[in-house]
């Protein structure tokens, strides 16, 4: 699944072209190194956000084309904020 579109999904952001914005200006980063909103992500990638207040760093738990609002945080687990 495209990083741009597991964020819209687990709702991390709240539109697709927030998340491809994001990857565009540099600001998502997988294990480490920057990715592009095409970026294929595999379970269990470690993925960076950096917002204005800081950053949040993540792993990616399941890959779910659609999930319901309660359970999207279920598609990660939080490492730091």
């Amino acid at each position: 699944m495209r990083i741009d579109k597991f964020l819209k999904v687990s709702r991390i952001l709240k539109r697709r072209t927030v998340a491809h914005d994001a990857a565009e200006a540099g600001k998502i980063s997988v294990n480490g190194k920057e990715v592009k909103p095409s970026y294929r992500l595999k379970v269990g990638d470690v993925v960076e956000i950096a917002f204005l207040t800081g950053t949040l760093k993540f792993r990616v738990k399941e890959l779910k084309e659609t999930v319901k609002k309660d359970d999207a945080s279920s598609l990660y687990e939080v490492i730091a904020e």
